[in-house]
């Protein structure tokens, strides 16, 4: 297993690099630029000097004007040196930016896949035990209906219902007015206050998917030969489900949640521009729309990390849930 890890772990610089090169390139190809918006901002002022000249100035300024695989290397060179530059749009160290707005993020995603996983696979289960009954049909509605709503569409109608009509919660933003006078305690209270209406969201609109894929998975496996061979035994139901059948489901969920971490940090745009969430969702969405390079880069670049690393768990965990897996 080691070796396995150290393999895997070479190659996953490899492809690092190949990716992080691959995202270099889309983002100097980036049809806008925030160097742009400034040149201009600057050449419109009296007596000041052309927009041709402001954009050389600011781009060797930024090193903008070194070619892609130049520019590439020395973006690599300050990076293993965790020097990643200041954000062109927010005006401050990319990684402070980062660190700003990263943890609200991974708090709801990291809440709402907790609360999917409890959700959806004893459903899914239960869904696939008892097939073709109204408990099954009854399943499979709410399963489709959470796959079906659109995430503008259901955060909106919680809005509507608990904002609006009901006022249990604000209709955005992080803390409430009275934040500054609260304890710490109370402050803490305040911001789980404010994040239960998009955490709801976050978790109604994905349990759908993981419930199907439990059902389905689980069906094939009690459909199985070994199933029915351990049933021919005089096993109990409850020990044929949950000590033969569950275990072998467990091997594809694994898989999905090996890849579920990337999306703990990438963030939720819609949800975190409907609540008016700071979240990193929505602040990477304004820096590459504002061609803001160095934080884009580092965001992208962050995600290809946790892909690999995800993928990784996920090899690890497979030798852990099934025992018949092993790597030699």
């Amino acid at each position: 297993m080691k070796k396995f890890i150290i393999k895997r772990l070479i190659i996953s610089v490899f492809i690092l690099i190949i990716v992080a090169f691959v995202i270099y390139v889309l983002m100097r190809c980036l049809p806008t630029s925030y160097l742009e918006q400034v040149a201009r901002q600057k050449s419109m002022q009296p007596g000041s000097k052309s927009f041709e000249e402001w954009m050389a100035q600011l781009s060797a300024t930024y090193g903008m004007d070194k070619g892609i695989i130049p520019g590439f290397i020395a973006w690599c060179g300050k990076a293993i040196r965790g020097e990643f530059g200041d954000s062109w749009k927010w005006t401050v160290p990319v990684v402070e930016k980062f660190n700003d707005c990263i943890w609200i993020s991974f708090i709801m995603g990291a809440i709402s896949l907790v609360l999917e996983l409890i959700i959806a696979i004893p459903l899914g289960v239960i869904a696939a035990t008892k097939q073709y009954s109204k408990t099954d049909y009854a399943i499979t509605v709410i399963a489709l209906a959470g796959i079906s709503l659109p995430t503008f569409f259901f955060a909106s109608l919680l809005k509507l219902l608990f904002s609006v009509k009901l006022g249990w919660f604000d209709l955005g933003g992080l803390i409430g007015r009275n934040y500054e006078q609260l304890s710490a305690a109370g402050q803490f209270m305040d911001r789980a206050h404010h994040l239960v209406l998009p955490i709801v969201t976050l978790t109604v609109i994905s349990v759908g998917s993981l419930m199907r894929y439990t059902r389905t998975n689980m069906l094939e496996v009690l459909n199985a030969d070994y199933i029915r061979t351990a049933r021919a035994k005089g096993l109990s139901e409850k020990k044929v489900i949950y000590h033969h059948a569950f275990r072998n489901t467990l091997i594809p969920l694994v898989t999905i949640v090996g890849g579920s971490l990337p999306g703990l940090f990438s963030g939720a745009l819609i949800t975190e521009t409907l609540f008016s969430i700071p979240g990193i969702g929505f602040v990477s969405y304004q820096s590459m729309v504002a061609g803001d390079i160095p934080f884009s880069m580092f965001y992208l670049v962050f995600l290809a990390i946790l892909t690999l690393l995800g993928n990784l768990i996920s090899d690890i965990l497979y030798a852990v849930v099934d025992p018949r897996v092993r790597i030699a």
